[in-house]
């Protein structure tokens, strides 16, 4: 994501702050799950609706103790910004729109893939699309992933849909985020932002007009879980988004794993996934693909010192 363009350069350092931020945020994503399968019996437009939601008071109150709402102001008057930030909402919407289901759905192993292969994608997406040059150990990595999507296919009889649009939409999202001129957290509130009416239209939808809405129809257990989703969509990103500013690329390359690890542990152990044959050879692939990809990274990082 980007950096304000107003504030002060940071050095390309780690720093045990920046570690313990990143840290945090991996481990919050990778026990996602276990909170996406206790709203598993919602269905996830309505869980995303209410992610939307309940996060923007939370992202407008960090912008406020920040000091930071002029950024908003001057987005709102700007018709180019407000077409980004439109497009990288309908991407991290489409992103969690698929996880919940995922998640709900006893697809968590392919979650865990789609995170991943979303490196390995976002290699490719460079060398495509920004015309970055290719070290043949990143070009051996995205050639192994794209092995394992070719044996996911054939073994299913067709494409792996579930990881592929983790891994494209994530990899676009980060992309466009980038070129958004508003610093990690500004993006986040105007992306919930220009989200938060169809949300809020959505619910009160379900709530009034269909009776299918479990916010305070259903019980105390899914009215705070509900609430929650703010919580647990908000906090991870605006704590990774402060981590990153303080650790090299390629620490945060390496750490990005923690989450779908966690991830694949948690679906064979705590959701009882089973780990057919397909999948015992396509993650070796895919986790061969990363050990190049970051012995590139790093490679390149200590070229640099």
């Amino acid at each position: 994501m980007s950096a304000d363009a107003s504030a002060p350069l940071i050095k390309n350092e780690d720093s045990p702050r920046g570690f313990a931020f990143a840290l945090t945020a991996y481990l919050l994503w990778g026990f996602l799950p276990i909170y996406m399968k206790a709203v598993a019996h919602i269905s996830p437009a309505e869980v995303i609706a209410h992610r939307i939601l309940w996060s923007l008071p939370l992202a407008g109150i960090v912008l406020l103790v920040l000091g930071r709402t002029q950024d908003i102001a001057a987005a709102l008057r700007s018709p180019r910004m407000l077409a980004m930030a439109a497009m990288t909402a309908t991407l991290i919407t489409v992103n969690w729109g698929t996880y919940v289901w995922a998640i709900g759905a006893g697809h968590s192993l392919d979650a865990a893939m789609g995170y991943f292969i979303n490196p390995l994608f976002s290699i490719f997406l460079g060398a495509v699309l920004l015309k970055e040059k290719l070290q043949p150990m990143q070009i051996a990595a995205i050639c192994l992933a794209g092995l394992a999507v070719v044996v996911l296919a054939f073994d299913s009889g067709g494409i792996p849909w579930v990881a592929l649009t983790l891994a494209i939409s994530w990899g676009f999202y980060a992309l466009f985020r980038k070129t958004l001129p508003l610093g990690p957290n500004q993006g986040f509130f105007l992306e919930v932002l220009i989200l938060s009416l169809p949300a809020l239209l959505y619910i009160l939808y379900l709530e009034f007009v269909s009776g299918e809405g479990h916010l305070y129809r259903t019980g105390l257990a899914d009215t705070a879980l509900l609430l929650g989703c703010g919580l647990i969509t908000a906090v991870p990103l605006m704590i990774y988004a402060n981590g990153a500013k303080l650790l090299k690329l390629s620490t945060i390359g390496i750490m990005q794993y923690i989450a779908p690890t966690i991830i694949f542990i948690i679906a064979i152990f705590g959701f009882g996934e089973k780990l057919d044959t397909a999948r015992m050879i396509a993650f070796p692939l895919i986790w061969a693909g990363l050990f190049f990809y970051s012995w590139s990274m790093l490679k390149v990082s200590r070229g640099r010192m």
